[in-house]
């Protein structure tokens, strides 16, 4: 049996970046991860994921935030690649709507840099968006989107660059603890380690049953459509976009060099009973919203897809981060529930794991993502 100080199950957005925090720090740890490292199988894939600091989920994010911005920018000089796209993002919604409430009410609180702008002078700024004149409309300048497969393996790469062991195409079936020491069985072979961190997205209510925590997972559709205006482009001063309307959230990527845009609904969700078996085809009911959508919002981008990816959004009852050690074993950490908007913090959220880890608790402010609020809600 082969024994490390840690292992971490699910080497994804935050897995990845767990693996690399406690590698440079020294430890012997090893990395499994079921599928490929990075994969399309699970939450961390589709090319981008949306990054800015005037958080309209809750103001409490913007700290962990500051500390995510500053974790990217030291992971691009690791690794010297460039992972982040400054694009500014323009939010658009009720004025007493969650989107541009809570924007406002983040930047308030933080003292953030957003700019109010009228439906006129969004669209004069982007002229590729038309955006309804009820609306209201707030722009961040400092926000942009990350290039997700890159800042997984640049976490992966310089994880195992510190001297960690990864391991891909190899299921974690079971683990157990006893004492001071956890020890794993996998359709490959057993492992022992002295603390075990669990970051497995969609599977993390199956390694974490014990616990019966109240996870629900979604299939989510991304796609990408040809910009036929131009408009919708990177090179041209485009936008990233989050549009709240009756119907639904919508998001929108701008493209890079002529690529395609990339949209998808943030909202709703066909409810998945099984990660492995999800349908990762697209249906005519998945284009129905996004085509209308299109046609509304973006009349010079093609609402017939070009190509498509599905993910899966692992939601927790309240919409916020799990991250916590397990309850009464000092040996397990868990981060999972990061219910379609946790992929920006990995740098942070991987150190505050790698903290819990060490020496069971953490300086990062992370209280307010802490497992008893859920279970006392279950009691």
């Amino acid at each position: 049996m082969e024994t490390y100080d840690c292992i971490v199950i699910g080497v994804g957005g935050i897995g990845s970046a767990c693996l690399y925090h406690l590698a440079r720090r020294g430890h012997r740890v090893l990395g499994l991860e079921q599928f490929d490292v990075p994969t399309d199988r699970g939450s961390s894939h589709g090319e981008s994921r949306v990054i800015r600091q005037a958080y309209f989920e809750h103001p409490d994010y913007v700290p962990l935030l500051k500390q995510a911005y500053a974790g990217w920018s030291a992971l691009e000089d690791v690794s010297g690649r460039s992972l982040y796209q400054p694009t500014g993002i323009l939010v658009a919604g009720p004025a007493d709507g969650e989107a541009v409430a809570g924007c406002r009410l983040a930047a308030s609180q933080h003292q953030l840099s957003i700019e109010n702008l009228s439906t006129a002078q969004a669209m004069g700024r982007f002229p590729g968006l038309v955006i309804p004149q009820n609306l209201d409309v707030v722009f961040e300048r400092d926000a942009g989107f990350l290039f997700v497969e890159d800042c997984v393996r640049a976490h992966a790469d310089a994880a195992l660059a510190a001297g960690a062991e990864l391991r891909t195409r190899e299921r974690v079936r079971s683990w157990q603890s006893n004492g001071g020491t956890v020890r794993l069985l996998t359709d490959r072979g057993r492992y022992e380690a002295s603390r075990v961190i669990i970051t497995a997205g969609p599977w993390s209510a199956h390694l974490l049953s014990e616990l019966n925590l109240p996870l629900s997972v979604l299939r989510k559709v991304m796609t990408w459509h040809a910009d036929r205006s131009g408009a919708m482009r990177v090179e041209n001063g485009a936008p990233v976009w989050f549009i709240e309307l009756p119907e639904g959230c919508f998001y929108g990527v701008p493209g890079v060099g002529g690529e395609s845009v990339k949209v998808g609904e943030h909202t709703r969700g066909e409810a998945v009973t099984d990660p492995f078996t999800v349908d990762r085809g697209l249906r005519a009911s998945d284009l129905l919203p996004i085509r209308s959508m299109l046609k509304q919002l973006l009349p010079g981008v093609s609402p017939e897809p070009s190509r498509l990816a599905v993910c899966m959004y692992t939601n927790s009852p309240d919409g916020h981060f799990i991250v916590d050690r397990y309850p009464g074993n000092d040996s397990v950490v868990l981060a999972a529930g990061f219910s379609g908007h946790g992929f920006k913090f990995a740098p942070v959220i991987g150190e505050a794991l790698a903290d819990l880890a060490d020496a069971g608790r953490t300086d990062l402010p992370i209280g307010f993502l802490g497992l008893s609020r859920l279970l006392q809600k279950a009691e």
